[in-house]
């Protein structure tokens, strides 16, 4: 999968730095005004989340239209920062598979890819602009305006999309494949249009040709994910059902417009203010200092630091491109070898991936119901769990590690390093503890944390220019309107799905395992370790957990305990190899051959599944905390 986003990002900070190079920018001169507004827009959100909190918490009086405002302002966001991804190559998808293929037909994929989510966008532009329409009949309760000011994002988004793509394939392909990519996407619908009579009939079997084949065929042509889940979508209901492409198009705006999501974009800048006023390596340091002298000492601080790294960006990505520098070079000299090095830092990322504030969370607990404060809980004792079973195995594997040189840091030393981290360090903590005692909601925690994080950044840390704080906000839209569009399309696909019947029939199958809800956990660790590998996170969880927790639920499983074994599963899928795509983006950190690296990362995945099913197993280590 890839996503460009630069150094100072937060969910995915490194990806530009480890992906393969993108393109040359096109339409600049329609990006910078997009990038603007969305800068300005973003600005916007936080002050009125932060005004909303003081007004609730510190005046006593509510401002009842702000969460309106603050919606308006998210969806357009979102849809901006969309079109910024397409223009900058940043939207997630697939690469393992785009090397294979003959080079000379390299050139010819990349443009098919390209014309086939024009013809996407092309294709639901026209319902996007009825809907926008439609919604004018529908007010807004406290403001009391037209709902289209605020879906009128979705238009307009899909709109300009539409032109970087365009634009991008004009400047980047050939005629020849630009012509033939052409012919061939408008004889394939001429094709499934004739069909369609016929495919009408099939019922079911439309899964297996559209929500499954036609999604795997676009992943592995490179297409976008979001897009992905967008065309075979666009698909299905185009020709094997009677369901207007309407109906695709609200489906999109619920699943960017949740309330609870608006902490996503927060938290991604709160991992580019980590990442650019240096608070995670004032963390390093410190335990570095603290535990650097002891036998697998560094590896307990590269796990000990992904821990509470993780607890600011709620990204693993950002985490391991804040640990990994400060504290590879010390490894190698006490003789870790880069390989295992790698094994563990692709792991420990899997591990703290359900620390507070997690963004997978978040969106786990928007799309299933699940308390936002219970998972932040559990996920913080869970990550425990894992941080000792992988804690004990670097034990194991330190017995070669040289320690002849090394001293104990001196006090003086962990004293200084002490107090330079302990800012960044009451962080975490924060977050947690707010969120899970109920005294505000992610997003509110979420707004205040950036608040501290950008005081103490400028007045401890060295500050932040104002070209390099302009450059984070645009960052932020770019990621943040990738990760929502795969939301949108995700539960599009998803309500397609559900629509067939199939969840029902899903639900009537696993009811009727054999072993109650242990065989439906061991179903559920499979299936969302397969899914962890092809896919990233989140669309997994938006296009699974719908169909899964209802049948948890009905087997007597705790809601955030199933979470906890859903987030673990995907998770260590992430960093499995030869496909998980987490485990290539520690290797590009890391600088070292995947080739290398996978013989090691075998027993650390071990480790983590030895962590899984004891999480599974146990209900009281997700739920005794709650």
């Amino acid at each position: 999968m890839e996503s460009n986003v630069p150094a100072a990002s937060g969910i995915a900070a490194p990806l530009s730095k480890v992906e393969e190079p993108t393109s040359p920018r096109v339409g600049a001169l329609l990006i910078r005004p997009i990038e603007a507004v969305s800068a300005l827009l973003l600005c916007v959100v936080i002050v009125l989340l932060l005004a909303g909190v003081a007004s609730r918490y510190v005046f006593s009086y509510p401002i009842i239209w702000i969460d309106e405002v603050a919606s308006i302002s998210f969806l357009w966001l979102a849809m901006l920062g969309s079109a910024i991804a397409i223009d900058r190559n940043e939207h997630l998808r697939l690469t393992l598979f785009t090397g294979m293929f003959p080079r000379s037909l390299q050139g010819f994929i990349h443009t098919l890819g390209l014309v086939l989510t024009a013809t996407f966008l092309l294709v639901i532009l026209q319902p996007a602009v009825e809907y926008v329409m439609e919604e004018w009949y529908v007010t807004s309760a406290a403001l009391n305006i037209p709902n289209s000011f605020r879906v009128s994002a979705i238009a307009f988004g899909i709109f300009a999309m539409l032109g970087f793509i365009v634009s991008h394939a004009v400047k980047t392909s050939s005629l020849r494949d630009l012509a033939a990519s052409v012919v061939l996407v408008a004889a394939l619908v001429g094709v499934l249009w004739l069909l369609s009579p016929t495919l009408l009939r099939l019922g079911n079997v439309n899964i297996l040709i559209f929500l499954v084949g036609v999604v795997a065929l676009c992943l592995v042509m490179g297409v976008p994910i979001a897009f992905c889940f967008g065309i075979g979508t666009l698909a299905f209901l185009a020709f094997s059902t009677r369901v207007p492409i309407f109906v695709m198009i609200g489906r999109m705006d619920e699943g960017m417009s949740s309330l609870i999501l608006l902490s996503v974009p927060i938290f991604v800048f709160l991992g580019c203010i980590l990442d650019a006023t240096g608070m995670g390596k004032a963390i390093v340091e410190f335990l570095a200092s603290l535990l650097g002298h002891v036998k697998a000492g560094m590896s307990y601080v590269l796990l000990g630091s992904l821990f509470l790294v993780s607890g600011i960006s709620g990204s693993k990505v950002s985490d391991m491109a804040t640990v990994a520098p400060a504290l590879f070079p010390e490894m190698k000299r006490r003789g870790h070898k880069p390989r295992e090095m790698i094994a563990l830092l692709a792991t420990g990322a899997a591990m703290a991936d359900t620390v507070p504030p997690s963004i997978v969370l978040i969106v786990l607990g928007s799309v299933a119901g699940v308390s936002i404060a219970g998972l932040f809980t559990s996920g913080f004792i869970i990550a425990m769990v894992l941080l000792a079973v992988l804690a004990a195995l670097a034990r194991i594997k330190a017995s070669g590690e040289r320690l002849g040189d090394v001293r104990r840091a001196p006090l003086r030393t962990i004293w200084r390093t002490m107090l330079i981290a302990a800012p960044a360090l009451v962080l975490p903590f924060l977050i947690r503890s707010a969120v899970g005692g109920g005294v505000a909601t992610a997003t509110e925690v979420s707004t205040i944390a950036v608040l501290y994080a950008l005081i103490i950044g400028i007045f401890l840390y060295g500050g932040i220019g104002l070209r390099k704080f302009y450059d984070m906000l645009v960052e932020t839209a770019a990621l943040s309107g990738a990760i929502l569009l795969i939301l949108g399309t995700a539960l599009a696909m998803a309500w397609a799905l559900t629509q067939t019947g199939f969840a029902q029939q899903l639900a009537t199958l696993m009811a009727s395992l054999p072993g109650g809800w242990i065989i439906f956990m061991a179903v559920t660790i499979v299936v969302f370790l397969l899914l962890g590998c092809v896919l990233e996170g989140l669309p997994a969880i938006v296009l699974m957990a719908p169909l899964m927790f209802p049948i948890a639920k009905n087997l007597g499983i705790n809601d955030i305990h199933y979470s906890m074994v859903v987030v673990t599963a995907m998770n260590i899928g992430l960093m499995a190899p030869p496909i998980g795509i987490g485990f290539y983006i520690a290797c590009k950190i890391g600088n070292v051959s995947p080739d290398e690296a996978m013989g090691a990362i075998w027993p650390y995945i071990g480790a983590l599944l030895v962590g899984l099913v004891l999480i599974a197993a146990i209900p009281a280590l997700s739920t005794a905390f709650l």
